[in-house]
């Protein structure tokens, strides 16, 4: 613990930077002066009657010889303030502020204001401690106990400045809790950058070269001042120390804001509430944090929110999250998140978005051995259901459920849109696959749906892929499909008593295929069990696997058409055929979720091959290359779809007769949909426990409304009408 010490006059208000830091022919406020706006030549010295006035105003200065101020400063609005070092104050007019009910005059009054520049029409009041901050114009700085920085101020950067050790680097410990994926964060980092840097920790030259990168990005010189943007509200709040305060932030009540970047514009301003604690870390655009909510050692992306109390502790978040009365822990989180249960736990994990946490769902440390655990790696759309608990390590496909329920044994699920169940009247594990498909089809549109609708943000440096319907998740149902005819055809061998073990797995599949060719009776007659999902002895039982073998195939043909669609519409002179003529069969098998844009993995080894070699020298050209990625990403999704259908149906080409075949089936999978739709909504409505809380049925439909008037259910209605329409018009590009 440091102990207090008397320092001389001298050094209490000009000892700043150590001037062994500064460069020859420098002085401590160079970086001030290269940081402010304004040019030099517009401040100037109090006059005398200045001055004169001020003191009558009960001012004090160490000197006014280093106040500086405008040609538009009025000192009539200076009162009860204590001055030091070099201040420099712009324009003061005889007009007020307002932002919601709080309303100040324009001025300074009750405060200490130690080497700052203030801007034009700023409203400072009852501010204890303001020292080495360049506030903007017209900023309302109200009842701030202190607000300070220090010479050696990052941030929330993970960067070391001149003569620092290592050792006070900020580094997050994302994915496990072994600290062996750290990065260091960085202002505009996002969920890519960061699951670049932490999931190829084997990689040696990636790695030292992204130190290099985000060391070399910012400059290590000591002496940046604080800012605070033009329009900046900051109110009745404790502690707000080496802050970089973005324009239009509204901060009230917080109790500690300490080495952070608060990104704020006018378009996406940035709202920090009571309670708050935020230390060493980066806040997005257009985030809102609240309520007694603290972040220690965090990312948090554009568009976020914290809510209620949320802990948040070395983890990276991404765009459009949710977090709120809960606590997660060494996570790195894509976009779209949600988690708003006090109950509920994240710890060591990665989740590649669209994902939500349920009350009492804890994927979290249960230390299955004498170290920390490992970690848990789920798709898109992972839902662990109420009161969930899983064991590390386990790896989840796209669009996992977890029924209720304690998971003794880590697990490797590896059929997607499924629901899994811990039947432990049973004693087995169970997964029905393709089960949002074939009975929850409301809430796998409304996702695919409310995850844009929900994206509002303006500055989009992360690429995401809202599409249920993917290259990730398709690969998935490509690979379910294989499995399901293996594990179909021994199931049946062994019902038939005759040997598998045989057989080569081409045998086998052709087995199980001529099965789900056949009646389905036979196929659901059978105990199919799953291979490698759980590490236990006990049974793996696939549930309805005639039912989601077809909802697989279903998918590929749905994933085919919503993408030729999409091609046809942004090329209106082509046809199907001169489209077909750019695709190719060969299927790009292996793809990488980056932070929510989906990359071909070969272009991820590119990437990391030309940061490693100096190729791509900065954060920007490696922003550049992701958005060059994205440029080519539609062309890319297409020939995947088209690859995974002919691989699907055994063609090397589709021909027109195909494509018309395909078109069909398409049109009969749009009203199957639409169907389900409204069919899974619909047992909301015929659920009798559900009626049994309401008098009658008036009452139900005052409370819920009706069905064909949910706006959803119309909205899907509306869609397939007009999709309908579309591959009706495709026949004519045959």
């Amino acid at each position: 613990m440091e102990n207090v010490t008397l320092l001389p006059p001298e050094k209490l208000f000009d000892a700043w930077v150590d001037p062994s830091f500064l460069p020859e022919g420098k002085d401590k406020y160079y970086l001030r002066n290269l940081q402010s706006k304004r040019p030099q030549s517009q401040w100037r010295h109090l006059t005398s009657d200045e001055i004169e006035r001020l003191v009558r105003n009960n001012n004090n200065a160490a000197s006014w010889d280093t106040i500086y101020v405008t040609d538009e400063f009025s000192p009539r609005y200076i009162k009860n303030n204590n001055f030091y070092g070099t201040v420099r104050i712009g324009r003061v007019s005889e007009v007020g502020l307002q932002f919601h009910d709080l309303r100040l005059p324009v001025g300074i009054t009750n405060s200490s204001i130690h080497s700052c520049d203030i801007g034009d029409d700023c409203a400072i009041h009852d501010v204890h401690y303001l020292s080495h901050y360049i506030i903007g114009d017209r900023c309302m700085l109200f009842n701030i106990h202190e607000m300070s920085t220090t010479d050696h101020s990052k941030f929330g950067n993970g960067i070391v400045k001149d003569g620092e050790k290592e050792s006070v680097r900020v580094q997050l410990e994302i994915m496990n809790e072994t600290g062996c994926r750290k990065v260091y964060p960085f202002e505009g980092m996002t969920t890519a950058d960061a699951y670049l840097w932490g999931k190829y920790v084997d990689d040696k030259a990636l790695q030292t070269k992204l130190k290099e990168i985000t060391q070399n990005s910012h400059d290590s010189h000591r002496g940046y001042y604080g800012t605070v943007g033009e329009s900046c509200v900051i109110k009745t709040s404790e502690i707000i120390k080496d802050a970089k305060i973005g324009p239009y932030c509204y901060i009230k009540g917080a109790s500690k804001l300490k080495n952070i970047t608060i990104l704020s514009s006018e378009k996406e301003a940035t709202q920090i509430g009571e309670n708050v604690i935020l230390v060493n870390g980066i806040v997005g655009y257009g985030s809102r944090i609240f309520y007694g909510c603290t972040a220690v050692k965090f990312v948090i992306g554009t568009n976020c929110k914290l809510k209620y109390g949320a802990r948040v502790i070395d983890s990276i978040l991404g765009d459009n999250s949710t977090i709120s009365c809960c606590e997660a822990l060494n996570n790195l989180v894509f976009p779209a998140h949600e988690q708003h249960h006090n109950n509920s736990f994240l710890i060591a994990s990665c989740l590649k978005g669209q994902s939500n946490m349920a009350a009492g769902a804890t994927v979290g440390s249960n230390h299955n051995s004498r170290s920390n655990d490992n970690e848990v790696v789920a798709g898109r759309g992972f839902w662990p259901g109420l009161c969930t608990s899983i064991k590390h390590s386990s790896i989840f496909p796209s669009f996992t459920l977890l029924s209720k329920g304690a998971y003794p044994a880590e697990l490797n699920i590896k059929l997607p849109f499924n629901v899994v169940s811990n039947n432990e009247t049973l004693g087995r594990l169970e997964v029905m696959p393709a089960f949002w498909w074939i009975y929850n089809m409301y809430a796998l549109a409304r996702n695919n749906w409310k995850f844009q609708t929900r994206d509002t943000r303006v500055t989009k440096v992360q690429h995401i892929e809202f599409d249920t319907f993917a290259p990730d998740s398709m690969e998935e149902a490509l690979s379910a499909i294989a499995l399901l005819e293996i594990w179909t055809a021994k199931a049946w061998l062994k019902s038939q008593g005759q040997p598998w073990e045989d057989k080569s797995e081409q045998e086998l599949r052709k087995i199980g295929a001529d099965l789900y060719a056949g009646d389905a009776s036979v196929v659901d007659g059978l105990k199919i069990l799953g291979e490698g999902m759980e590490k236990s002895k006990r049974e793996v039982v696939i549930l309805k696997a005639y039912k989601a073998y077809k909802a697989y195939k279903d998918m590929i043909t749905h994933y085919l058409l919503n993408n030729a669609i999409a091609y046809l519409e942004s090329h209106p002179e082509a046809s199907l055929e001169q489209m077909t003529s750019l695709l190719s069969t060969e299927r790009v098998k292996s793809w990488v979720n980056m932070g929510g844009q989906l990359m071909k993995e070969s272009d991820v080894d590119e990437l990391r091959a030309d940061i490693g070699n100096g190729v791509l020298d900065s954060w920007a050209a490696i922003h550049g290359r992701y958005d060059s990625k994205w440029e080519q990403y539609p062309m890319d999704k297409l020939n995947h779809a088209y690859a995974c259908y002919c691989e699907l149906y055994g063609l090397d080409k589709m021909t027109a007769q195909e494509w018309l075949a395909a078109i069909e089936e398409e049109k009969r999978i749009r009203k199957f949909i639409c169907d389900q739709v409204r069919a899974s909504r619909e047992k909301d409505y015929q659920n009798p426990f559900r009626q049994a809380t309401y008098r009658n049925h008036d009452e139900m439909i005052a409370a819920i409304g009706e069905l064909d008037e949910n706006s959803f259910v119309k909205l899907i209605k509306g869609e397939t009408e007009e999709v309908l329409v579309k591959l009706e018009s495709l026949k004519s590009r045959v």
